[in-house]
């Protein structure tokens, strides 16, 4: 974990400073991914191929995502898992996660590939290829399908190289293949004649490049080292590595979904217009690259501030959150507007920069229906920014519910109902209206959801005022207790420390962990109080959650340190499983017991505490196998389970003999 000199500059620092140093390099990691997917495009359409060459590689892209989203699933949640072990010093388990994801995403990419290889004429022609650009996407299709592998694995391999601490090795990955790409494209393309072909040859070459750079660095990690039996999948570990990176999982594939019905409704309605099929899909295609580029800038600058807004809000310092938020929007609202003003002045000019259209019989229709998408289909995109920044900030104080809301309102629950029915009634113009139609809706939603979230927050800043200090202790056992909610975990726990004369450690440890960290002791305290009913792992995977959880790991370290004592809760049986003086104790109870005590102890009605519960233990559940892989209240993880209906005094016996037989 970093020390406290290296992240207290997260709430003392000017918050312009900070974002130059953190979103910066973001930015350029974004735009160096977009370029793979636009280059093509610019020298394709310039090309005899023109705008038929567009519409082929417009059909491919969905393709592209699909395997992007597994790749980036296994790889951001690898790379999540990584930082995690790093905290606790855990060097055992993260090489099996990661070797476990290689080959994951390897076996992924051969299913993958084993898929669409032979279903591929119906599946470009689902994604809108005609009968006039299906001989050109097929061409292009073969040779980008036949390199997945490649392409998964270096984009899997490039998340867990930058949490290994070497960013600018995987820029370095990116950028050279990149690189590659654009010289390679104009000489296969109009050097060699090679057309699709030529510019596929381009793409998967340049991936090649960038997989070897990610390969070599494999050799030479800073915290990891891989081994053959490394690659052994298992999946217990890599289990939890799969649930933090869900959420990378789930913004792709919703982008392959908005790509897969658009697509399809441009083939239905263009071929009943004056447009055609083509010249849609192509214009699409063409406004999806250059949108990608504006989206990407907003997404670098909102990811790499997710440091700062979660350092503060963990540290409950909303006036900071506040503040950090008010640049980023002002710095998105700036972006959205020049966008938005070059989209409407120059739309033909921008199209123009991918080619003219010289194999289409009507361009002027190609021209028309470029300026009409780019001023209507992209008229709100400052809303669209706005949007996207706010599902990520949602991320970033462990809002996951209202982060998924936000997204999926624009992107399934508004666009997609739209993009069916509009079309239907106004025809193919009526599709180019969803996108502003459903960024109004989400835009009002997500600033509800927004203003909402900033008042109750609270309006000053909290300072932690006690200074809670390590118990010094004798050598002997630590006792660990997990513990049903309303079980009397907690008493029971207090009694046996009195009764054997050793430290207690129970709400000490968030204040000991906020202490260390500089977050707050409450919201550290809080962690399963705060995750939601559902989305558990996401609520968990988010950054200032795992800055709390790696405190707290950490305090939990160093009073074990100091000597004997009791610990509940906070998985601490998990993180001490290596000492040797350890015992594991799970404390339970039948329901109507634990009611009825939850009912004595905290004023709640009976209804009440049947709910209370099951949140809490779903939580606890949640978090413990978030840590540690492992099931919460399985009996081979524990050296005593005891029913504390027998009574609390009886427990509190049973515990003390048991250490005075060690």
């Amino acid at each position: 974990m970093q020390s406290i000199k290296q992240i207290n500059y997260l709430g003392e620092e000017k918050i312009p400073k900070l974002m130059l140093k953190f979103s910066i390099p973001c930015i350029l990691s974004l735009l160096v991914s977009a370029l793979y997917n636009i280059v093509d495009q610019i020298f394709i359409g310039n090309s005899e191929l023109s705008a038929l060459g567009n519409a082929a590689t417009g059909v491919v892209f969905p393709i592209f995502i699909i395997a992007q989203a597994f790749a980036w699933c296994f790889g951001d949640g690898c790379a999540a898992y990584l930082s995690i072990c790093q905290g606790k010093k855990d060097t055992k388990n993260a090489p099996i996660c990661i070797g476990s994801g290689i080959t994951i995403t390897l076996l992924t990419s051969i299913i993958l590939l084993a898929v669409f290889f032979p279903l591929k004429t119906q599946i470009l022609t689902l994604f809108g290829a005609s009968e006039n650009s299906i001989d050109m996407a097929i061409e292009y299709f073969n040779i980008i399908l036949a390199f997945f592998p490649v392409y998964m694995l270096m984009n899997m391999m490039n998340a867990v190289i930058r949490a290994d601490g070497s960013p600018k090795c995987s820029m370095a990955s990116m950028l050279t293949g990149a690189i590659v790409n654009i010289i390679l494209d104009p000489v296969f393309i109009f050097g060699f004649k090679w057309g699709m072909t030529g510019a596929a040859l381009a793409t998967v070459i340049g991936q090649v490049i960038s997989f070897i750079i990610s390969l070599v660095y494999f050799f030479n990690t800073k915290t990891f080292r891989l081994t053959l039996r490394h690659f052994i999948p298992k999946f217990k570990i890599f289990s939890s590595a799969l649930s933090l990176g869900l959420s990378s999982f789930i913004t792709q594939m919703t982008i392959v979904i908005i790509s897969l019905v658009c697509n399809i409704m441009l083939a239905k309605y263009g071929a009943v217009s004056s447009y055609g099929i083509d010249i849609p899909i192509a214009i699409i295609g063409i406004e999806s690259k250059v949108f990608t580029v504006v989206i990407n800038i907003v997404v670098g600058i909102i990811l790499g501030c997710q440091p700062i807004i979660s350092y503060n809000y963990g540290a409950k310092n909303y006036t900071r959150v506040k503040l950090t938020y008010r640049y980023i929007l002002i710095s998105t609202i700036i972006i959205g507007l020049v966008s938005t003003i070059l989209f409407e002045l120059f739309p033909t000019q921008i199209v123009g920069m991918f080619g003219n259209p010289t194999n289409i019989p009507n361009p002027d229709d190609y021209w028309l229906f470029a300026s009409l998408t780019f001023r209507i289909f992209l008229a709100l995109v400052v809303f669209t920014c706005i949007i996207k920044m706010t599902s990520i900030f949602f991320q970033a104080v462990g809002k996951p519910v209202n982060a998924i809301i936000s997204s999926l309102t624009r992107d399934i629950i508004c666009f997609v109902p739209l993009v069916i029915i509009l079309p239907a009634i106004f025809g193919i113009e009526g599709i180019l209206y969803t996108a502003p139609i459903a960024d109004l809706i989400a835009m009002i939603i997500a600033s509800v959801m927004t203003i909402r979230f900033m008042k109750v927050s609270a309006e000053k800043n909290s300072i932690v005022t006690n200074t809670p200090i390590l118990k010094k202790s004798k050598k002997g056992v630590i006792v660990t207790i997990a513990r049903e909610h309303g079980s009397s975990g907690k008493q029971i726990g207090k009694i046996v420390a009195e009764k054997l004369n050793i430290p207690f450690y129970y709400k000490e440890v968030a204040a000991l962990a906020a202490q260390e960290s500089g977050l707050h002791k409450e919201f550290i305290s809080d962690i399963n109080i705060n995750s939601p009913k559902i989305l558990h792992d996401l609520y968990l995977s988010t950054t200032v959650v795992q800055q709390a959880i790696k405190a707290q790991e950490q305090i939990i370290r160093k009073i074990a340190d100091q000597g004997s004592c009791v610990i509940v809760g906070r998985a601490a049986d998990y993180i001490l499983s290596e000492y040797e003086n350890i015992i594991k104790i799970f404390i339970y109870a039948p329901e109507e017991y634990k009611i009825k005590n939850i009912m004595k102890v905290y004023g709640d009605t009976y209804s009440e505490a049947v709910k209370n519960i099951q949140h809490s233990d779903e939580a606890r559940a949640a978090y413990y196998h978030s840590i540690s892989g492992s099931q919460w209240g399985n009996s081979h993880n524990y050296n005593l389970l005891i029913d504390s209906s027998i009574g609390i005094e009886q427990c509190c016996k049973i515990i003390c003999d048991y250490v005075d037989t060690l």
